[in-house]
Formats: structure tokens, C-alpha cells, sequence
């Protein structure tokens, strides 16, 4: 039953080899050391995202503040992430080493944020107290395509502030009123409230490590990040078909994409409507991260799950997550069938044909390597082909 092949399409990309040495370089080219005084209490936030050198980078930003003679603290910055609770945002961070004992400071959190006033546009604005009461505060964190909207800046700096430090009731307020056309305006009334130092932005290759760690100047914020964004969409990673008739996405997660499957892969359309760029007809999704802690945001992008899915999603953190979003129709229950082979099985037979065009990707994020069917090899052939299975059934692994 359908032929596969698992390829390997080429993905040119550099990457940051000593991340601290490059946070402390940047750092030093923002003249930050002249505005840091001994005993000066330093915000950190840190964001929900996890990536493998954010610990690094952190960790960096420590030992700097440390040695200019000033007192780090990190607090989350997740916006209403970690099921809204303080307990439960610690515990994120603590999934990805951001703890007290790994860092060697404080790590305060409190999602009882402080009302700061409004936007000209009417949009209430909160902050995180520990933030407000710093001497100081300095950000990280990733600039990227936002999977919810367009607009010259998304995720990153900004973001991290409006909805990140503000926490449930910023997070709710932000999407509320549209999130993409309200962050500028949000953290600019932040920006007014606190310390701000400045920060740094990174942009991940295609492998999901740092091609690029920007020391931000707060004055310079908002250009870089429009700059840093398009930088960013030339690093997105995309599965290279315009249309397929199954799409088989292994795992999703809260650590793969904000929305568990990254809708710049699978198709925008998924969560805003209209018509797809790229038309990937039946989605099925297998397997839901343990990282994620049952949080199944983006469940409803799919067409097609299984029962053991189902039963790993803690519906309270998931349904908490989706109403700050907005967005309801991310947490709908698709079509559950009992098993992998069940699931794979439907999917095939609503485009039974020897031209079925199948791809298989172990998630939204690692697309070096998909299985794709016979049909598709003529538009492949700049790929690497790793090794051919006879059954779509038998497409395992992801590795030569």
C-alpha cells in the first residue's frame, strides 16, 4: 500500500557556535555597562518557548549583570501559559532548566499583574509587578512569524512585553483586541512604566538554533525587531509541496509551536479562513508532547487524531488557553479513531488513488526530513533520497 520515500531537502543555514561568548559581545556594543550600578535589582524575563540554546543565553545574561555588580532575578514571561498560576509558570521554566539552582538567582513569579492605565486606543495594560519594581529590566527572547496574525512585528521583544509580562488578564486584554494591531501601543505604555535596558533578539535557522543574537537598544527596538522579522520568514521552515491530499503530523506541542502545529506550515487558512497558499487537504496528528503538559491548543487545526491523544489533553489548561486566545475553534476535537493505523488508514482512503500525494513530518519544526509518496519524487528531485518502504504503514524514524 502506497510507496514511501524519506528524503532530505537541503537547508542552507549558519548558526551561532559560542552563544555566550556572542550575548556578551552584543551586550558590550550596547554600552549597557554605564547604566548598570552595583546593587541594581535586573529583571529577566523569560518566555514559555523553549529552545535549545535559550538556557545558554540566559544563563549568559546572569553571569554579565553578575559581574557588573548587579542582582539578577528572572521572572516568566508567558502571559496566561503554565494553566495561569504562578506555581504552574515556575514549573514551565522549570521544564526547560530555568530554575534557581541552575542560574544561582531568584526566580520570582506572580500573575497577579498591575493595571498600568490604557492605549490611546482603549486597550488596559498590565505589567508584572516584579518588573515594575526592578532598578532594571532586560529581555530575551526569539523573533518570529506569529501564528495567529500579520503585521511588521510579531513574536519577539515586543510581544514578550505587552502580552509576556503581562501576564493573564495583558495576555487577555491583547487578544481581545486583536493582538497583532494593539502590541506596538501596549508595550510602548510599558516602555514608560519600567526600566527598560534593552535586549536581546535572536532568529533560529531552519535547525531551531540561534543564526542570529542582537543586542537591542530600547530606543531601537521597534526598527530591529521589522528588521529581524524578515530575516526570520527567510528562515522559516516549510514542507515544499503547493498541495498533498495527507499530511501526517507525528507530534504536536506547546514546545513545537505556540498553537502546537505551527499554521505557517500547515496553512493560515486553518485558523483565520479564506484560501490556502498551500492546500494540504486531510491533517492527521498523531501524538501530543509530553513537554506540553496535556495543553492540546491547536487540536482543532487537525481533520483527523487518535484516542491516545485525546487522552493526554488536560481540557482545563487546554480551554484556559484557547479563550485568552480567542480562538475556540483551535481546541475542537477532530475525528478520533482508535490507533496510528486507523487514523493513517481513513486519511488514504478519502484520496484513494495510485497519485495520492502523502507527506509524513515528525512535527511543524524539524523539516529536514519528510516521508513523502511516489507521486511526489519529479518535484523532489533536488532531494536526498535516505531509503524506500513499501507501506505508508511502515514509515518510521526520521534518520538515514
Amino acid at each position: 500500500m502506497l510507496p514511501m520515500y524519506l528524503v532530505k531537502q537541503y537547508l542552507d543555514c549558519g548558526s551561532i557556535a559560542d552563544v555566550e561568548t556572542q550575548v556578551r559581545s552584543e551586550m558590550n556594543s550596547m554600552c549597557l555597562r554605564d547604566r548598570v550600578t552595583p546593587g541594581m535589582r535586573i529583571c529577566l524575563p523569560y518566555g514559555s518557548r523553549g529552545f535549545p540554546y535559550g538556557l545558554r543565553v540566559i544563563r549568559a545574561l546572569v553571569d554579565v549583570f553578575k559581574a557588573w555588580g548587579a542582582e539578577p532575578f528572572v521572572v516568566p514571561a508567558m502571559g496566561s501559559h503554565g494553566g495561569g498560576t504562578d506555581e504552574g509558570q515556575v514549573q514551565v521554566l522549570e521544564k526547560m532548566g530555568i530554575t534557581e539552582k541552575s542560574l544561582g538567582v531568584s526566580v520570582k513569579s506572580c500573575v497577579d499583574s498591575v493595571y498600568l492605565g490604557d492605549t490611546s486606543g482603549g486597550v488596559p495594560v498590565y505589567c508584572d509587578k516584579y518588573a515594575l519594581d526592578a532598578d532594571g529590566v532586560f529581555l530575551f527572547n526569539r523573533v518570529k512569524p506569529h501564528t495567529g496574525f500579520r503585521a511588521p512585528i510579531e513574536s519577539g521583544l515586543t510581544k514578550m512585553m505587552a502580552v509576556g509580562l503581562g501576564k493573564v488578564k495583558g495576555a487577555e486584554a491583547a487578544h481581545r483586541a486583536g493582538l497583532g494591531h494593539v502590541l506596538v501601543e501596549m508595550a510602548r505604555v510599558i516602555d514608560q512604566k519600567i526600566n527598560l535596558l534593552g535586549g536581546i533578539a535572536s532568529v533560529d535557522n531552519f535547525h531551531g538554533d540561534a543564526l542570529a543574537l542582537q543586542g537591542v537598544k530600547p530606543e531601537e527596538r521597534e526598527n530591529a525587531e521589522k528588521e529581524l522579522m524578515k530575516l526570520a520568514w527567510q528562515q522559516l521552515p516549510r514542507i515544499p509541496f503547493d498541495h498533498l491530499h495527507v499530511l501526517i503530523v507525528d507530534d504536536m506541542g506547546k514546545n513545537i509551536s505556540g498553537s502546537g502545529m505551527d499554521v505557517n506550515v500547515i496553512g493560515m487558512h486553518r485558523r483565520l479562513g479564506g484560501e490556502p497558499v498551500q492546500n494540504f487537504e486531510t491533517l492527521v496528528v498523531l501524538n501530543l508532547t509530553p513537554e506540553s503538559k496535556g495543553n492540546a491548543l491547536g487540536i482543532g487545526f487537525a481533520d483527523i487524531t487518535i484516542q491516545g491523544l485525546v487522552d493526554t489533553i488536560d481540557f482545563q489548561n487546554t480551554y484556559k488557553n484557547s479563550l485568552t486566545t480567542g480562538y475556540l475553534s483551535s481546541v475542537k476535537i477532530p475525528c478520533t479513531l482508535p490507533t496510528e493505523h486507523d487514523a493513517i488508514e481513513t486519511a488514504y482512503n478519502l484520496h484513494r488513488g495510485e497519485d495520492c500525494r502523502v507527506v509524513r513530518i515528525k512535527d511543524t519544526k524539524h523539516l529536514e526530513y519528510l516521508w513523502i509518496s511516489e507521486s511526489l519524487l519529479a518535484e523532489a528531485q533536488s532531494f536526498d533520497i535516505i531509503r524506500r518502504v513499501d507501506s505508508i504503514f511502515d514509515t518510521v524514524g526520521y534518520n538515514s
